[in-house]
């Protein structure tokens, strides 16, 4: 499993490919591609990368999906024995993002489920013994 861990508006994330995550609202339009080059730390199949601050060479390329909003929040305060009470709510601008690919170094690393979904494939050894029982059926 290959996941990294980057710095975008403010805060780190733990990212992952083919998953989303919502950040604090970017300048950058929908269905547009984005690079995050603020790459903290990245783990791919047990080699782990560590920056000092940064990872040298490592990007995350994501697409932006959509833009929206938080679940609002009310802030409360209040002032005992004064009758003094003040409720205000908020809505954080937010930008979702899917996370396409983790570059280190300019390549992309292998995901490791794709590999095992290709070894997973019939190969011409396997087909061999089906091949021959049919031919002795034959027979």
């Amino acid at each position: 499993m290959t996941y990294a861990i980057v710095e975008t508006s403010g805060t780190q994330l733990r990212v992952e490919p083919g998953r989303f995550y919502d950040v604090n609202r970017l300048d950058v339009a929908e269905d547009e591609k984005v690079t995050l080059d603020r790459v903290l730390f990245v783990e791919n199949d047990g080699e782990i990368t560590v920056g000092q601050p940064l990872v040298e060479g490592a990007t995350v390329e994501a697409t932006v999906m959509r833009h929206l909003r938080a679940r609002k929040i009310i802030v409360y305060k209040m002032q005992p024995k004064k009758k003094t009470r003040k409720k205000q709510g908020h809505r954080q601008d937010l930008t979702r993002l899917m996370i396409d690919a983790i570059h280190v170094g300019g390549a992309a690393p292998v995901d490791q489920h794709k590999a095992s979904v290709k070894s997973a494939e019939p190969t011409d050894a396997a087909a061999e013994p089906a091949a021959a029982a049919a031919d002795d059926a034959e027979a």
